[in-house]
C-alpha cells in the first residue's frame, strides 16, 4: 500500500463527514457553505479556522466559478494546506539530534519512540533510547521490547529514579558510543499540574545543558509534543499549556485512524504556529508517517 493510500485509509473516519457535504446537486448555495463550515467545526478544526477557510473558499469559488464537487474539494485541500507550518528541520533525520517526547498519559509517547527508533535504525542512523518515564514499569518494559526488536540500546534506571538523571545517563552513553540520534521518553504529565510541568522543565534544562557538552560538538535538542488526535479540542489545550511551559519545537499526532476529528491537526498548527512532524494512521511501524501537508489535506477531503 502506497503512502497516499495509507493516509486515505487512516483518515477515512474524518473524511466521511466532509464527503456528505460534497454530495450535493444543483447550485452551490448558502446551505452548502453553512454545512461546510459546521462540518469543519465539528471535525475539531476550531471555529476561527473553519470560518476563515469557508470564507476564503467561498470567495475563490465565486471568482473562479467553481461549481463541481471535484473543483471544490481540490480548492479546499489547497486552502487547508496553507494552515500548516513547514519544519525548519526534521529532528529525526537531520542528525545529530536529541529529541524529548512529552505529553499526557495515553497519548502514545512510548510507542512513538519505539516506532521512530525502529525506522531510524533501519535507515542506518545510530540511535539510543532513554527511558525517562521512571514512574511506569510498563513503559520501561515496552521500550526494552522496542529496543531489542530494533537493535537499539535502551538506557534506564530503577523505577522511581530521577528522570533528569536518566537524561544525563543517556547522553553520556550517546557520547561514548557516537550515537547520532537520542530519543528520550518522558512520563505522562497532566498539563494542568504546575508541579509536574516544573519538574518536566527541569528535565528539559538538564538535557539541553548536557547536550551542549558532547565530545563531538553540541547536539541540538528538540522538545516534541505527542497528542492523541481523538482528544480533539482538549489536545489543543494540552498543546498550549505544554508550549507555554517548555517551548515546544514540533508536534506528533497519533491515532488519526481512530477519530472523525482529523481537523484538530489544523487547529493545533494554526494556533501554535508549530510544525507537525509525524502523524500516526495505524498500529504498524510504517503507519507513523512523516507529515506531508499536501498529501494530508488531499486525503482528508477526498481529493484525488
Amino acid at each position: 500500500m502506497g503512502f497516499f493510500d495509507t493516509l486515505k485509509r487512516g483518515l477515512e473516519r474524518s473524511r466521511e463527514a466532509l464527503n456528505e457535504v460534497f454530495y450535493f446537486g444543483g447550485d452551490v448555495d448558502e446551505t452548502f457553505w453553512e454545512d461546510l463550515e459546521d462540518t469543519l467545526v465539528m471535525g475539531d478544526m476550531g471555529a476561527d479556522v473553519a470560518m476563515s477557510v469557508t470564507d476564503d473558499l467561498r470567495d475563490l469559488a465565486a471568482k473562479k466559478n467553481l461549481t463541481t464537487a471535484r473543483q471544490l474539494k481540490d480548492a479546499l485541500a489547497d486552502r487547508l494546506e496553507q494552515t500548516f507550518i513547514p519544519p525548519a528541520r526534521d529532528p529525526f533525520s537531520d542528525v545529530p539530534s536529541v529529541v524529548l517526547f512529552v505529553g499526557i498519559n495515553g497519548a502514545g509517547k512510548t510507542t512513538t519512540v519505539g516506532k521512530i527508533a525502529s525506522s531510524a535504525a533501519r535507515s542506518g542512523i545510530r540511535t539510543v533510547i532513554g527511558s525517562a518515564d521512571t514512574f511506569r514499569a510498563a513503559a520501561i518494559e515496552q521500550l526494552d521490547v522496542w529496543g531489542e526488536r530494533a537493535g537499539v540500546p535502551v538506557i534506564k534506571r530503577e523505577r522511581g529514579a530521577d528522570p533528569a538523571s536518566v537524561c544525563y545517563d543517556v547522553l553520556d552513553a550517546a557520547d561514548r558510543e557516537g550515537s547520532q540520534l537520542v530519543l528520550i521518553d518522558t512520563a505522562g504529565r497532566l498539563h494542568t499540574s504546575s508541579d509536574l510541568m516544573r519538574e518536566l522543565a527541569k528535565v528539559v534544562n538538564v538535557t539541553r545543558k548536557r547536550a551542549e557538552k558532547c565530545a563531538a560538538g553540541p547536539m541540538p535538542v528538540s522538545v516534541v509534543l505527542v497528542i492523541d488526535a481523538a482528544t480533539g479540542q482538549n489536545g489543543l489545550s494540552q498543546a498550549l499549556e505544554f508550549n507555554e511551559a517548555l517551548g515546544i519545537d514540533g508536534i506528533i499526532m497519533t491515532k488519526l485512524d481512530g477519530t472523525a476529528k482529523g481537523g484538530i491537526a489544523m487547529a493545533v498548527a494554526s494556533k501554535l504556529k508549530l510544525p507537525i512532524l509525524r502523524i500516526g494512521v495505524g498500529e504498524q511501524v510504517d503507519d507513523l508517517q512523516t507529515f506531508d501537508a499536501h498529501a494530508f489535506c488531499r486525503a482528508l477531503v477526498g481529493a484525488e
